[in-house]
């Protein structure tokens, strides 16, 4: 019996698991060539770094060019740095003590003025009028006692004769006590007065420099105001004011308590430039308790005006001085945790050496576990191992110019 053409179609046709089972073959055979793929890739990029590392192990075993450095014996200060404010010595803002319109403005902003140089006038016409009237009333007292004076005189006379009673002598005697008082009343009127005209005229009362107009000519300024008319400030000599921790102020009173002045250095923001050089003139008398510090005042000639009213500053106060010690650049200095060691160089080789380090300045720091003259390294320290080869680039004394030396 002929079978359907249907029912062959379906019987060539493969079946839906069969055909799972081929794509899952595929996609076997496609990840297992990517995975060979990845190995190989990674087996070269191996192969390469190892002939990088050892192409640089094998060029580090030759001689390192180190730059060396020579250990000196020497002295270093011991230096507390600190930030402060520049003060002057003197600040005035000057008010007016009167009231009345100014007239006329005598200084230029910024100009330096001694004491006793005019600033500024104030209308002192009212004020010359009420001491007129004043010197009038004194003059007119003084005549009225001096007529008062004469009567005393005739009536002691008079009584001396019994021609007058006890009772007119003695009546006469209190006026005279009394136009004495009126007269001494009338004297401290004239003299208030002239010191009221006196402060139409303001003066410097100190020698400074001014800051910028506050005030014009034809402003009414009244007495007793707290509107600044004028700032002069003392800026040579110049004070400085800074802090330092209260554990740090016993060194600084063992050293001012033996009359020794401790001199101050300043600078500015960068610490490059050295703005002046004074001395610690006196240490405040009580201690901060809200920070734990305690204020102190140098003083600076500030000839050159290099330290400016309100500036801050960077200061370093010398406490001591260490002498006859080793120095050596403190880059010499390497570290491993809190083991300081160098590099000693001895018979062209570089030798680790522990060392222990002390204070720092200028570049240069205090060890000890060396000797003065001692040749260390001062470069190449990634490629320096115990007991590398070296040889000499150039050796570098600290504090001095760059030497050729010869070492061993």
């Amino acid at each position: 019996m002929d079978q359907s053409p249907y029912v062959s179609q379906a019987a060539n046709k493969p079946s839906e698991p069969a055909k799972k089972r081929r794509h899952w073959w595929i996609w076997a055979i496609i990840l297992l060539l990517f995975g060979l793929l990845f190995y190989w890739v990674y087996r070269q990029h191996n192969q390469s770094q190892q002939a990088v590392s050892g192409a640089g192990r094998r060029a580090m075993t030759g001689p390192v060019p180190v730059t060396y450095a020579t250990a000196t014996k020497g002295s270093i200060g011991v230096y507390l740095d600190a930030i402060g404010t520049v003060t002057p010595v003197y600040t005035d803002a000057v008010t007016s003590q009167v009231t009345g319109v100014i007239t006329a403005v005598h200084y230029r902003e910024g100009q330096f003025v001694h004491k006793g140089d005019s600033l500024i006038d104030i209308d002192p016409r009212p004020y010359a009028a009420q001491l007129a009237q004043a010197q009038g009333a004194l003059e007119r007292d003084q005549s009225m006692l001096a007529e008062a004076q004469m009567d005393l005189d005739r009536y002691k006379e008079a009584w001396a004769k019994n021609a007058i009673p006890r009772q007119t002598l003695e009546d006469q005697e209190k006026q005279v006590l009394q136009d004495q008082g009126t007269v001494k009343n009338d004297q401290g009127t004239v003299q208030y007065d002239q010191v009221e005209l006196s402060f139409c005229h303001i003066a410097s009362p100190i020698d400074g420099h001014v800051g910028l107009r506050l005030a014009d000519p034809g402003n009414l300024v009244t007495a007793n105001s707290t509107t600044t008319l004028v700032v002069v400030a003392h800026t040579s000599p110049i004070t400085v004011v800074f802090t330092l921790p209260e554990d740090s102020l016993p060194q600084v009173l063992q050293q001012t308590r033996g009359g020794k002045a401790l001199p101050v250095q300043s600078y500015d923001r960068t610490q490059q430039t050295l703005l002046g050089t004074g001395k610690l003139i006196t240490v405040d008398n009580q201690i901060d308790t809200t920070t734990g510090t305690v204020k102190l005042r140098a003083q600076f000639d500030n000839s050159k005006g290099l330290l400016f009213p309100n500036q801050f500053v960077n200061t370093r106060l010398l406490v001591n001085t260490l002498e006859n010690q080793t120095l050596i650049p403190s880059s010499t200095i390497q570290h491993n945790g809190a083991i300081d060691f160098v590099y000693v160089i001895q018979s062209g080789h570089a030798k680790m050496q522990n060392v222990k380090s002390g204070i720092s300045d200028k570049g240069n720091t205090v060890v000890t576990g060396i000797n003065p003259g001692t040749i260390v390294a001062n470069s190449s320290f990634q490629k320096l191992v115990d007991n590398s080869q070296v040889f000499q680039s150039k050796v570098k004394l600290p504090s001095s110019d760059d030497t050729e030396d010869n070492v061993p």
